[in-house]
């Protein structure tokens, strides 16, 4: 590790140990969801003893792990045995959410619970009936696109802004019907009213933020933000690089979006997203390297956003610890959020969505 990674490091320790030494009293009563999350961390396939400590002691009681968002859909389904062999493995620490009551098992029995989600549906091509396949092997969550148009309608970096198309819209109805969770996240703007509108179920924003507090394709404007909760939806606020205009995001940042979100959709329609790991970043050359390669990818397969950063990773450093959502609730309560809505926040409105869905 280079000097500079280590100063960076160091400088952080003092913030988050301060921050460590209070904790929220409600979080460990509190439904804490991760709308786009999950174990892992240590840059290999497999999830080590480590990672599964680290899931415990997030208190997360569950995430929406994303099986796959390539428009493959032998990856995808390779993807989802590699999640279920996961939780063959480890029994004792994960559970496979695939109703409401399954949310209150993981609480109960102090497992996280891994909700499968697909970021995309590209992978079905114009075959329906493979949203019944994916429903029969355990996805509950689907993203209708990912950052650019597919069948079904437009991401969130096509110019044209183009909305729904007709096939969209049927496996919208469809997905009621299955009692699949909409996810609108990556749509375009105009894909994202439509697919409000079409929805029979509250739908949801997993992981996103505030253009009012940052204007970035991969935000939503506060018109989004009151349709959505008109309609009962969550918009999950990510711990992403856009939450601001430049520089590594900080808590503040997430505060900022998600104070922000509050004011225009309410304290019912707002929860987290973190679109990162349960465990925390270790920051090293390696890591920024990789970094550098997958900012490099995805920009060479026209899916990156404007300003991704090869230099930006994608974490907030001082909530860099499996407590953050605890971390960030204190926070919260310091400027003056009461706990109930706090709780909401942590995982309660995410809970009350699936479960309008799920049943």
């Amino acid at each position: 590790m280079k000097r500079r990674t280590l100063l960076f490091s160091a400088a952080l320790l003092p913030a988050i140990a301060r921050a460590q030494q209070s904790a929220f009293a409600g979080y460990d009563r509190a439904m804490v969801i991760d709308a786009l999350g999950g174990p892992g961390g240590d840059d290999t396939d497999k999830l080590s003893a480590k990672d599964l400590r680290n899931a415990i002691d997030s208190g997360v009681t569950a995430c929406n792990k994303t099986v796959a968002y390539t428009p493959s859909w032998e990856e995808c389904v390779a993807g989802i045995a590699a999640e279920q062999a996961e939780l063959d493995d480890y029994p004792e620490t994960l559970l496979h959410v695939k109703r409401a009551a399954d949310l209150k098992r993981a609480k109960e029995s102090k497992r996280v619970g891994m909700i499968f989600g697909v970021q995309n549906l590209a992978m079905i091509g114009g075959d329906i009936s493979k949203l019944g396949v994916l429903h029969d092997l355990g996805v509950r969550i689907t993203q209708l696109t990912y950052n650019v148009r597919n069948l079904l309608g437009d991401g969130s970096l096509e110019p044209g802004n183009g909305g729904l198309s007709n096939f969209g819209r049927e496996v919208i109805s469809k997905m009621g019907e299955l009692k699949l969770q909409l996810d609108l996240s990556h749509a375009g703007y105009r894909t994202i009213q439509e697919g409000i509108a079409a929805a029979k179920n509250p739908p949801v924003i997993s992981h996103t933020g505030c253009t009012a507090v940052v204007k970035h394709p991969r935000c939503v404007p506060d018109e989004i933000l009151r349709l959505l909760a008109q309609k009962g939806g969550v918009a999950g606020i990510f711990f992403m690089p856009y939450l601001r205009e430049h520089g590594q995001p900080m808590g503040e940042d997430v505060v900022r979006h998600l104070e922000h979100a509050i004011d225009v959709a309410g304290e019912d329609h707002v929860g987290l997203g973190t679109d990162g790991s349960l465990s925390p970043m270790l920051v090293t050359e390696e890591t920024r390297k990789a970094h550098r390669e997958n900012v490099a990818e995805r920009k060479k397969l026209g899916i990156g956003a404007p300003n991704e950063d090869p230099e930006v990773l994608n974490y907030v450093p001082d909530l860099n610890t499996p407590r953050r959502f605890e971390t960030l609730a204190l926070m919260l309560s310091k400027r003056g959020h009461k706990d109930a809505r706090i709780e909401k926040i942590l995982g309660a409105n995410f809970a009350r969505a699936f479960t309008a869905n799920w049943g």
